[in-house]
């Protein structure tokens, strides 16, 4: 297996990232990764694709805009079809690759990414199969649900805050905390304390250019996101989702819903027990049996009907 360090163009910003390719001779399928929210590509995303490319896949692991080493302002902004867009981008790049069989192309997300799959497999034909694991569904029931009543009422009026401080000078955004310890007192997107020790441990041995941080007008594009339009249009694409039972972060009962309304006779749903939305960052084994269900499914859809 060879890592390799890539760069290209999305809209006309650089996005960079890692190419892994399997031993032997090409061209091989491959897979397109990135994180969710506010994550950088060293997170969890190395150990899924060097797992593809041991099993014959490529694998294209990457930070999206404005985030990790991409270029991109403002920094720490995560808007929900830009990171579609540059998942696209991401396609189209390894369409290029000589050692890729560009008729043979997946992609995998976790958290928001998860959900973001899942809207590729809707509009992008390029993608042949998915892979959504612990997706964010709705992004409004999400927030209003996690964080209570009166939470979304503070994160509502922060919101505000930030439109009138955008509007009055654009360099006056606020930014807001991917989680804090103390989600009672200190407002955050997602209101955990495992997030936050989860991430910050995760910063510390792994992930250094992790940020605790988003701009809040990202939490406002979240309160606009929902792939269940999407996920209805999915007709024919090869889709696993992966769910942590009771994950009440990103809320299962949302994610076995959006399962339930793809309307492929093509999809798989499997329920990691014992399991909750940090453990599989946290847990490597709860991730190793994620990456082999990954694994599987990518096999199964992008080698064995060429074997």
């Amino acid at each position: 297996m060879e890592r390799l360090d890539v760069e290209f163009q999305s809209e006309g910003t650089t996005v960079r990232g890692w190419l892994y390719l399997p031993d032997g001779g090409g061209p091989h399928p491959a897979v397109v990764l990135a994180g969710g929210w506010c994550y950088v590509r060293e997170l969890v995303m190395p150990h899924y694709a060097a797992q593809f490319a041991e099993n014959g896949i490529a694998a294209l692991v990457f930070d999206y805009r404005n985030l990790g080493v991409s270029d991109g302002e403002p920094r720490q902004h995560l808007d929900p079809w830009m990171q579609i867009r540059d998942y696209q981008n991401a396609v189209s790049f390894l369409a290029t690759r000589p050692e890729v069989d560009a008729e043979r192309l997946g992609a995998w997300g976790i958290s928001y990414s998860g959900g973001h799959v899942v809207v590729l497999a809707a509009i992008d034909p390029r993608v042949k199969v998915i892979v959504s694991q612990i997706p964010v569904v709705d992004g409004y029931e999400n927030m209003r649900r996690v964080h209570g009543t009166m939470g979304y009422r503070r994160l509502w009026a922060t919101i505000l805050e930030d439109r009138e401080r955008r509007f009055a000078d654009p360099e006056g955004r606020l930014h807001i905390p991917h989680a804090t310890a103390e989600p009672d007192q200190d407002l955050s997107t997602w209101p955990f304390p495992e997030t936050y020790h989860t991430f910050k441990a995760l910063k510390d041995t792994e992930a250094p250019l992790y940020q605790n941080s988003s701009t809040v007008e990202s939490v406002d594009l979240l309160l606009n996101y929902d792939i269940i339009p999407f996920a209805r249009r999915v007709y024919d694409t090869p889709t696993l989702m992966i769910v942590a039972e009771g994950d009440d972060l990103t809320l299962w009962d949302l994610e076995i819903g959006a399962y339930n309304a793809l309307p492929t006779a093509r999809k798989r749903l499997h329920v990691l027990p014992h399991t909750t939305h940090m453990t599989l960052y946290s847990d490597r084994s709860k991730l190793q049996v994620a990456a082999e269900q990954a694994t599987d499914w990518f096999v199964q859809h992008l080698i064995e009907p060429w074997s």
